[in-house]
């Protein structure tokens, strides 16, 4: 990769990590019903998660969806299975009697990491990603790319929380967290459009 492709790729990551998606809007539901700190996993999940697909993809693991295309129908099931669930457990949360922190727990490390593979919008990005900014060029702009979005992803990350615990200042009461919830798994299944009719 050029060196004066570094500006456009960081402007690339941080509007694509920065947008919301699934993961900004999961985030910032787990900001506000589970804190920051319980949401940190999460939030590393996501970062790491992401730029190992990004990798993943750099090094050749599209050419899979274009030799067998029926792995990736497979794959936009499950991400709508799977996004049809987290909606339902976000809109489903259960405020607590005595304050604005819900019962259960966040997605884990692992569980965001996961995600990412059955994520929409994670896969356009990566494959945008890589193929603007690393095609042909080798293993060490794949690096560069993924490196790139990790570094971008400690910012995403962190503010759309950051938004979540914010918001929860404003939701003091069981109904209004509800309502909030129950906004975030609509906001989530908006997100589904594009996957559904493309």
């Amino acid at each position: 990769m050029m060196a004066d492709s570094t500006i456009p790729l960081l402007l690339f990551a941080l509007a694509g990590t920065c947008s919301p998606g699934p993961n900004n809007l999961m985030l910032m539901a787990s900001g506000a019903n589970y804190g920051f700190r319980r949401t940190l996993p999460h939030m590393l999940g996501v970062g790491l998660g992401f730029s190992l697909m990004i990798f993943g993809v750099g090094i050749g693991l599209s050419l899979v969806f274009e030799r067998w295309p029926w792995v990736q129908t497979v794959l936009t099931a499950a991400s709508l299975c799977y996004l049809l669930w987290l909606a339902w457990k976000i809109a489903s949360a259960v405020p607590p009697a005595d304050g604005p922190r819900a019962e259960g727990r966040p997605l884990t490390f692992l569980q965001a990491a996961g995600f990412q593979w059955v994520n929409p919008k994670a896969w356009a990005m990566a494959t945008t990603a890589t193929t603007v900014f690393a095609a042909g060029h080798g293993l060490r702009d794949v690096l560069v790319v993924s490196g790139a979005f990790l570094l971008v992803s400690i910012v995403s990350t962190t503010s759309w929380s950051a938004l979540g615990v914010g918001a929860a200042q404003v939701l003091t009461d069981r109904r209004r967290l509800r309502a909030f919830n129950i906004a975030m798994a609509v906001l989530l299944l908006a997100t589904l459009v594009p996957l559904i009719w493309p």
